[in-house]
C-alpha cells in the first residue's frame, strides 16, 4: 500500500535558499572520471566544493568543511587512507557524511573497502544505484564494472534494511528513486532518461545530496529535497535543445544552476503524485 504526499515548492525552494545563503563548503575524495562534474554541481547548487584527497591535506581540510562526501569510483591506498582520515575528523566534528560506494560489488577489493568503511564511521547517507545498495546489504546483485544490471523488486525492503542495519538515510537510484530510513521509505518519480546516457550523474547526485547535507539541519529533508531537485533539472535540461548525451549534459549542468529558489517559487512547480510512502 503506498501514500502519495505533496512536496510544497516553497519546501524545495526553502531548502535551495538554504544552500545559496550558507554556501556550504563540501570535501568531496571522488574519481578522476567525475571529478570536475562533482566539483561544478557542488557549486551550482550554490555550494563550495574543495577536492582535497591526498592524506594528511584531507584530514585537515575536514577540519573547515560543512559536508564530507567519499566517492569509492577508484580505491587506490592512498585515496583509501585519505578517506577514513578524513572521515574521522567530519566525525569528531559532527558534520554530515556521504558514502558513494561506487562499483561495489563488482570486484572483492571494491566490497572490502566499502566494508571497512563502513566498519569506521556512520553515514548521514548512503547513496548508490540499485545493485551497489542491494550489494552492501547482503542480498543477491548484478554489477557490471559502475552499472547496476538486472532486476530489484525488493529495492524497497533492501534499502530500508541497510537504512536500519547502518543508521544511515540510504538513497537508491534508479528509474525511480527510493529514500529509505529505519522508520519509512519513499519512492520518488522524478527525472529523465538521457540522465543514463551520461556517465557521471550518479557521482553527480551523490554530490547533490553533500551540498543539501551540508546546508540543512533536517538530514531526512535533505535527502529527499535532493534527489527531488536533481530528478526535477533533469526533466527541465530535456526541455531545452540537445542532439545527444554531450549536449544533454551540459543543459543539465545549466539546469541544476538555474534551478534556484525564485525559481522554484515563481514556477510552483507541480510536485504532487512524485513521491510516495511506500512503508
Amino acid at each position: 500500500m503506498t501514500d502519495s504526499i505533496d512536496v510544497p515548492s516553497a519546501e524545495l525552494a526553502n531548502s535551495l535558499r538554504a544552500i545559496d545563503e550558507s554556501a556550504p563548503l563540501v570535501q568531496a575524495l571522488t574519481n578522476e572520471v567525475t571529478m570536475n562534474d562533482v566539483a561544478n554541481l557542488i557549486l551550482h547548487w550554490d555550494g563550495l566544493p574543495v577536492m582535497a584527497d591526498s592524506p594528511g591535506d584531507a584530514g585537515e581540510m575536514a577540519h573547515g568543511a560543512d559536508a564530507l562526501l567519499l566517492n569509492t569510483g577508484q580505491v587506490p591506498a592512498t585515496k583509501v587512507d585519505a578517506m577514513r582520515e578524513a572521515a574521522q575528523t567530519a566525525t569528531e566534528r559532527g558534520i554530515p557524511i556521504v558514502l558513494d560506494p561506487v562499483g561495489v560489488g563488482s570486484t572483492p577489493t571494491r566490497k572490502d573497502v566499502a566494508q571497512t568503511l563502513l566498519t569506521d564511521t556512520t553515514f548521514t547517507v548512503i547513496k548508490g544505484n540499485y545493485g551497489e545498495i542491494s550489494a552492501l546489504a547482503g542480498v543477491e546483485a548484478d554489477v557490471k564494472g559502475v552499472e547496476s544490471v538486472g532486476d530489484y523488486e525488493e529495492i524497497e525492503e533492501t534499502a530500508r534494511s541497510l537504512a536500519d542495519s547502518t543508521g544511515s538515510i540510504v538513497v537508491a537510484s534508479g528509474v525511480e528513486d527510493i529514500v529509505a530510513d529505519a522508520d519509512s521509505t519513499y519512492r520518488l518519480t522524478a527525472g529523465h532518461e538521457m540522465l543514463g546516457e551520461v556517465v557521471g550523474t550518479g557521482c553527480m547526485l551523490g554530490a547533490t545530496l553533500a551540498a543539501f547535507n551540508g546546508a540543512l539541519e533536517d538530514k531526512h529533508a535533505a535527502a529527499l529535497h535532493g534527489t527531488l531537485a536533481f530528478g526535477i533539472a533533469g526533466e527541465r535540461a530535456a526541455e531545452l535543445h540537445y542532439e545527444g548525451p554531450a549536449s544533454y549534459r551540459t543543459n543539465f549542468h545549466d539546469a541544476v544552476a538555474g534551478l534556484t529558489a525564485d525559481v522554484v517559487s515563481e514556477l510552483d512547480l507541480e510536485f504532487s503524485g512524485r513521491v510516495e510512502r511506500v512503508a
